[in-house]
């Protein structure tokens, strides 16, 4: 026992900051139902058994790393226009107990209060001044026999038990170098564009008349959305998401039945002109090769044959999907002109992180096409009034959450 009868005993007070600073100016409103949470509290803990990784070092570390991927969780209370909490994302970080206990993990599962098992997970209720106040506390107890309780305390405004749950998921896959399994998408937005015959042949003179249409897009898209993201200039990176029906040695048919899709990582620098970028992301589709395709298989094939789970295949990067080779326009259910479809659209569920660029054909056919994004939700309110976008004259559709 330590002094007092306490079995806990917090010996160091400090702040964890995420490993990459906060794109200056961003904030994440609350929303109405977070705001009805403002008298309620969470307080998570979680137990491990002493491990040959799990060590108070390391666990700091990673911490560090995974808070880049959540900078609401790092900011401070600010009102909004309206009288509304809003986020003021910043590297202020969270507030971090360091603690021990002075038992074994087994003794203190067999013995401990709720009132004990409270001392794990550090809380502080807001002061005057919530510009100050950090909504999130964490607390590392470590026992007598190298086993550890993470305590996570925070206001229930910011998150309920699943998004707490899965903050700290991050933080395990970050700590075992794995890929954050569901990084966190701070309320999505949609929004549609639809370029015409025209529009699209104008953005191909302005960059160079020999990149296809899919590359002029996303190429100008993606620099445009890495701007409005705060992503800094120079070398990015993409995933690339394309149909291989067509790209082996041996065809598949269109008919295939199934998932014939190949992700991979593409690479260009966003410092560039937007010409550039296509020309890198064009010579990047023109340049994958079927021993890659095959290769992606094969991982697929041994993670299923190891029992793992299903990975997170669109996200955290930014994916940008290459679909304005399908005939959906040829799904006519009358016939003549009248009987095709008079627009076309497509999402994604389960896609995280930094977003997904949908490039679809559209109605008008020839160099027409239909872009679809699913970004952070400020993220798409800069994309939907982006001059370098709108000169070209898209239709803006079906914007807001999706």
């Amino acid at each position: 026992m330590t002094a007092g009868g306490r079995r806990v005993t917090v010996f160091a007070k400090s702040t964890a900051v995420s490993a990459t600073p906060v794109r200056p100016g961003k904030t994440y409103p609350l929303s109405s139902l977070d705001h009805l949470m403002g008298r309620h509290t969470l307080h998570l803990v979680f137990y491990y058994r002493p491990g040959p990784t799990l060590d108070r070092d390391g666990l700091k570390e990673s911490l560090s790393e995974v808070l880049s991927h959540y900078p609401a969780v790092t900011g401070r209370l600010n009102r909004g226009e309206d009288g509304g909490w809003i986020v003021k994302c910043n590297d202020a970080g969270v507030r971090l107990l360091d603690a021990r206990a002075s038992v074994t993990l087994e003794e203190w599962l067999g013995s401990a209060s709720a009132e004990e098992e409270m001392e794990l997970a550090y809380w502080e209720p807001m002061g005057d001044d919530p510009s100050i106040w950090s909504p999130y506390y964490i607390q590392i107890t470590e026992f007598e026999d190298k086993a550890f309780a993470i305590g996570l305390s925070c206001t229930h405004m910011h998150a309920d038990p699943t998004c707490a749950t899965l903050l700290v998921r991050a933080w395990a896959d970050s700590h075992r170098r794995a890929c954050i399994a569901y990084a966190p998408f701070l309320h999505p937005s949609s929004a549609t564009f639809r370029f015409s015959d025209l529009a699209v042949k104008s953005l191909l003179a302005d960059l160079q008349p020999e990149a296809s249409p899919f590359s002029a897009l996303a190429a100008l898209f993606w620099s445009r959305i890495a701007r409005a993201a705060g992503v800094p200039p120079g070398p990015g990176d993409l995933t690339l998401v394309v149909d291989i029906r067509k790209r082996m040695h041996a065809p598949l048919p269109h008919g295939f039945y199934g998932n014939a899709l190949h992700f991979s990582r593409a690479r260009a620098d966003l410092a560039a002109r937007v010409a550039r970028v296509a020309d890198e992301l064009g010579r990047h589709v023109a340049g994958l090769q079927e021993e890659e395709i095959w290769a992606a298989a094969e991982w697929a094939h041994d993670r299923r044959q190891r029992g793992e789970e299903a990975f997170q295949m669109y996200g955290p990067e930014l994916t940008c999907f290459a679909l304005d080779h399908v005939m959906a326009y040829g799904a006519a259910f009358e016939e003549g002109e009248g009987g095709r479809p008079a627009h076309v659209s497509c999402r994604v569920g389960g896609a995280e992180g930094e977003g997904l660029v949908v490039v679809l054909p559209a109605a008008e056919e020839g160099a027409a096409r239909t872009v679809m994004v699913t970004l952070p939700e400020e993220v798409a309110k800069a994309i939907c009034r982006d001059d370098a976008i709108l000169r070209y004259g898209p239709t803006v559709m079906f914007v807001g959450r999706g």
